[in-house]
């Protein structure tokens, strides 16, 4: 009865996790009510516990602190760990690991982080279908009603979004469900799903307020234009391309979203509600960590250094004028390879030598002594490269406990480089003005300051605008699903992938499991499917209800 409990559990268990929860900002609240006096029959009552109720929907099954399998989509183990499925990303855990084995060919129903985006998904969608069944009962004000209805349509949509994304067909589940029903339950076509979608974000994006009137005490909430994010992706992955840049422009035209100047800043604590975040996930130092700096520090730091961003990443990043990364160029210093570089690489990368939170990383695979040396065996490194992104330089907390950034799951550089594609793959004319209201406002920003683009063909600008999308929005979820949808699996998820160079390294020779002449490390090697372009349903789920399988 696996995919009974994921659609019913959390309808009985909401009420106390929405407190729990509710209870890091309001605890003198929470000692006014014992935990056992919330049953369905006196809880839709008050304005209050609907708030609490809409708390534990926008959290959904999201773990705090640290987790090894994905929570939920926006957990950072679901938006960061899904690159190491990418060419940008690799997990120290090896090629063994769940992530890894979603495209590289050994892909099955059995894998341990399908089974979690599936079981997050539907428990999300339970928590919105009882918060709609019940929210009309409580006495306030038909707007905020209203409102709320809203965000429980858009949060509820967002999950069948990532659904029909990766698994195609599936349960559409728009009500509770009793035990027999949610053990019978048949898939809708992906089709239906994504009608669906479309539907809810549109009806969603009426109720909802822009983003520029959310105060202060509603950060998290969702907004028009987090519908319209959502509404325009869905729509651009299903080739409806003048949908989507409809969906997008509305997004441009309001005005309440910018291209932040510093590009740095909007992943860190200081700047993580700059208007270029349309929605992000809340993460609260102490109350509700993120996690991720225990993940991905480097040993130097006493951090698992399981995110290892690929050579085919940092290659991505040319340099600083626009022109493509060779190593043969004079302007490449294999000693300081942030030099000369598209300042991205050095606000998101780390590489041997650099300086991260005080303390030099050492990766270079002769240097024996070092906490981070290259190796197939350390808890450090297993390509040259880590990751500075999304962290403080001055955070000195505990790694586990006391980090609190947030995480976009949409930014507004996203929407200008999906208006462009959509324009682009419409047959629109690529003109100086499209390409200066979408991409030159990214590449342009101050504290990147590349070249603005010119006018070109579409043909030209195509491998441009999706090297731009990739080294753009690199580990916040997105190179999966643009592969997916571009369908460009068979070409760069086959064959080697390696990590930094290192010419002169006596090591490098001896150890690295395949040569190179480029000098480059080993990382593994990938056998992409056509069939991993959709995963399986879980096996586990298949076992309950055999008609998923069909």
């Amino acid at each position: 009865m696996k995919f009974y409990k994921n659609l019913t559990k959390r309808a009985s268990h909401l009420l106390l996790t929405a407190l729990l929860l509710f209870s890091l900002s309001c605890g003198k609240e929470l000692e006014q009510f014992p935990s056992n006096s919330f049953s369905k029959g006196n809880f839709w009552t008050s304005e209050s516990n609907a708030n609490i109720a809409l708390t534990g929907m926008y959290r959904g099954s999201l773990l705090y602190n640290i987790s090894t399998n994905p929570s939920d989509w926006w957990s950072y183990t679901g938006i960061v760990f899904l690159e190491h499925a990418t060419d940008n990303a690799y997990d120290r855990r090896g090629d063994n690991a769940n992530q890894n084995r979603l495209t590289n060919g050994t892909l099955l129903p059995n894998n341990g982080v399908v089974s979690s985006y599936w079981s997050a998904s539907y428990e999300r969608i339970t928590i919105c279908n009882d918060f709609l069944e019940n929210i009309d009962k409580v006495p306030m004000d038909k707007a905020k009603i209203d409102r709320m209805k809203a965000e429980a349509r858009f949060v509820r949509a967002s999950q069948y979004f990532y659904l029909s994304q990766y698994f195609g067909s599936v349960p559409l589940v728009q009500k509770t469900l009793t035990p027999e029903e949610a053990n019978n339950v048949d898939k809708a076509p992906k089709s239906e799903v994504v009608q669906f979608v479309i539907s809810e974000m549109t009806a969603a994006a009426q109720a909802l307020p822009f983003f520029g009137q959310l105060g202060a005490n509603e950060v998290g909430r969702a907004s028009k234009q987090a519908a319209w994010g959502f509404l325009g992706r869905i729509q651009l992955s299903e080739k409806k391309y003048a949908e989507a840049a409809a969906a997008f422009k509305q997004i441009m035209d309001k005005g309440d979203n910018k291209i932040d100047p510093d590009y740095r800043s909007i992943f860190l604590p200081s700047n993580e509600n700059s208007s270029e975040n349309i929605f992000s996930v809340q993460y609260l130092a102490g109350q509700a960590p993120n996690g991720l700096p225990q993940h991905t520090y480097p040993a130097v730091l006493s951090g698992w250094h399981i995110v290892n961003p690929l050579g085919n990443l940092a290659d991505a990043y040319g340099f600083d004028d626009g022109t493509p990364l060779s190593y043969s160029d004079p302007r490449f210093s294999v000693s300081d390879m942030g030099k000369n570089r598209d300042p991205r690489f050095r606000y998101n990368l780390l590489w041997d030598g650099t300086t991260f939170g005080g303390k030099k990383y050492v990766c270079h695979p002769d240097s024996s002594k070092s906490l981070d040396q290259l190796t197939y065996s350390k808890q450090a490194t297993r390509t040259g490269y880590g990751l500075r992104k999304f962290f403080s330089e001055d955070f000195s907390g505990n790694l586990q406990r006391d980090y609190g950034a947030n995480f976009p799951v949409i930014r507004y550089a996203e929407v200008l480089l999906s208006y462009l594609e959509a324009e682009l793959e419409a047959g629109k004319p690529i003109t100086q003005e499209l390409l200066d209201l979408t991409i030159n406002k990214i590449r342009t920003r101050p504290s990147v300051k590349l070249p603005p683009l010119k006018a070109m063909s579409a043909a030209q600008l195509r491998p441009i605008m999706r090297n731009e999308r990739r080294i753009e929005l690199a580990f916040e979820g997105h190179r999966l699903w643009d592969i997916f949808r571009w369908k460009i699996g068979e070409e760069v998820l086959m064959g080697d992938f390696w990590g930094a160079p290192f010419p002169n390294s006596t090591v490098l020779p001896k150890t690295s499991k395949k040569p190179d002449s480029q000098k480059r490390w080993f990382v593994t090697s990938k056998n992409f499917r056509a069939e991993d372009y959709v995963w399986p349903i879980p096996q586990s789920e298949i076992d309950v209800n055999p008609k998923l399988a069909k």
